[in-house]
């Protein structure tokens, strides 16, 4: 069994490098939560909850395309995104991810991150971490670096979760 590498952080590093290396590090951990489940595996949830691995990679493909391409540049989301219905099902991330295989949920989560990572790099390049969105949150413009501390958040939450729903589905630990 193949295990997608987890990156090193490292201990002494500016800003930006600090940050996107830890965004790197729980971005792997979620896609070796995955790898080697089939599509049963990734619709099983853990009660009381009705979150599924399948929907949690789904969920954050998504995370990634609003925040950093949306949020960020006011980009039109991409597909699947831009084709749902979000208003008959405003969990349509999570929900989406029924019945697919774990090749595709990542395959899809990849492509967001690596669009995600491009809408980063222009940021960066035109203004650094200060640069403000084009879109409000809440009547304000969140900055880039707010953004980024966000993904942090929103993989690490999630890849607590993660380890329990795997623990549950076949006693693998330690990922």
């Amino acid at each position: 069994m193949s295990r997608t590498p987890l990156p090193d952080i490292p201990f002494v590093a500016d800003e930006v490098s600090a940050v996107r290396s830890f965004l790197a590090y729980f971005r792997a951990t979620l896609r070796r939560q995955v790898e080697d489940l089939d599509a049963e595996q990734l619709d099983r949830t853990l009660a009381p909850s009705p979150m599924t691995l399948g929907g949690m990679v789904s969920h954050l493909a998504f995370v990634e395309d609003y925040w950093c391409r949306h949020v960020l540049h006011g980009d039109q989301p991409a597909e699947p995104w831009r084709s749902i219905d979000w208003a008959t099902d405003p969990d349509q991330d999570w929900h989406r991810a029924a019945g697919q295989s774990a090749d595709e949920l990542l395959a899809l989560h990849e492509t967001a991150v690596r669009a995600a990572d491009e809408a980063v790099d222009r940021a960066l390049a035109a203004g650094g971490l200060d640069t403000l969105a084009v879109v409000d949150r809440h009547g304000e413009a969140p900055s880039l670096r707010w953004i980024l501390l966000h993904m942090v958040e929103e993989y690490a939450r999630h890849a607590g979760h993660a380890d329990l729903i795997r623990e549950s589905i076949d006693g693998t630990t330690g990922l």
